[in-house]
Parts: structure tokens; C-alpha cells; sequence
């Protein structure tokens, strides 16, 4: 997610990085249908057409029940779409849609069971390789 520094996300954009973060089976983006259908079955009234408007910024201002269902769907507490810090959230997507690449999960998995002066070894290659290609330092704390 984009967002310039000091400014918080909008309600579309948060929600726009769930739709790309979460996927059924890892593959597609949910459709705005699925969403709706799974919401409407917790017994809250969404239609995929307000869902749709949610994510484009189209409609901003939804009920705490919408909030709650889209929530619940998703995964996340609904303070996510609510509260200025969800670095732990953003985390969480982030290591998600990193975790999609099959190579970084190849990665994730040959160094499991590694000891922790290799496992330290390891990052550091990797920090020099984004080095090279020009990538900011990976957030140590991630």
C-alpha cells in the first residue's frame, strides 16, 4: 500500500490491501460477490455493489456492523479499518503476499532448522542483495 509518509490510508485503500493480501487458496482476489455472500451470512445486509464502492472510494462511510462483517471475512479485528497504527496487521499481509512468490517460500523453507549464526549468515546475503538491487533495508523487526 502506498501512502505518502505521515498520512494515514483511507477506508479504500485499506480495504483495497485486503482484497489483494487475502485470497482464497492464494490465487485470485475474492470477488466482490464472494464477500458480500459470506457477510450476508453473519446476518448483516451488503450488497457487492456497496462492497465495490467501499474499495474504490466511492462510499466512505460505512456502519460499524459493515465494518465488523468485512472484518471477520478478512480476518483482521476491525480496528484495522479504524485505529491509525496496524504496523503488526501490515505485517502480517505483507509476509502474506511474500509468502504467494513460490521461490520466497522456497527461501522460508531450506533455512528452517538452520542454526542461528547461519540463519544470520543468510540475511546478510540477502540485505547485500538488496543492497545491489537498489532495495531499502528490510525491516529488521518484520
Amino acid at each position: 500500500m502506498v501512502v505518502a509518509q505521515g498520512e494515514q490510508p483511507t477506508l479504500a485503500e485499506r480495504l483495497d490491501r485486503l482484497f489483494k493480501a487475502v485470497r482464497p487458496g492464494g490465487q485470485r482476489e475474492y470477488t466482490y460477490e464472494e464477500v458480500a455472500a459470506q457477510i450476508r451470512e453473519q446476518g448483516i445486509s451488503i450488497s457487492h455493489t456497496y462492497v465495490w464502492q467501499l474499495r474504490k472510494g466511492l462510499r466512505d462511510n460505512p456502519t460499524k456492523r459493515h465494518l465488523e462483517g468485512l472484518a471477520q471475512f478478512f480476518g483482521v479485528p476491525t480496528s484495522y479499518f479504524l485505529d491509525d497504527d496496524n504496523s503488526g496487521i501490515e505485517d502480517q499481509l505483507e509476509l502474506l503476499v511474500a509468502l504467494r512468490d513460490s521461490d520466497v517460500r522456497s527461501l522460508a523453507l531450506r533455512a528452517s532448522g538452520l542454526s542461528p549464526a547461519s540463519i544470520k549468515a543468510v540475511l546478510g546475503m540477502i540485505q547485500h542483495a538488496r543492497t545491489i538491487e537498489g532495495l531499502p533495508p528490510a525491516d529488521d523487526e518484520s
